[in-house]
């Protein structure tokens, strides 16, 4: 899992492909839950999906050009575009049901 911010993101969410991100805060208990739940995803997939993590503290602008209002906020995009979004901590099931309709 890559951590981006304002200046890194658009270089790192694929063209092509699935990647999904993650904004998180760092006193976040749901969002330090989630973390290896996406990088337990991001291993499994390998090539296939590549996961982000956007720091809101850090990279509030970011936050705010995709309306992430609550932590942790998942977002995947697919061949660049954003396409889906999840709110709060869901359980490994959800994220890998979403993945599948992409990957």
């Amino acid at each position: 899992m890559l951590a981006v911010n304002n200046e890194t993101f658009a270089a790192n969410v694929r063209q092509t492909g699935v990647t999904m991100v993650d904004f998180n805060t760092q006193w976040c208990p749901p969002c330090k839950v989630l973390k290896p739940i996406l990088e337990e995803l991001d291993t499994s997939y390998g090539d296939k999906l590549s996961v982000l993590e956007v720091n809101c503290d850090e990279s509030p602008e970011l936050a705010g050009q995709f309306g992430v209002m609550a932590n942790p906020t998942v977002i995947v995009f697919h061949n660049g575009e954003p396409v889906e979004k999840l709110v709060g901590l869901r359980p490994k099931s959800v994220y890998e049901s979403l993945l599948s309709r992409y990957v």
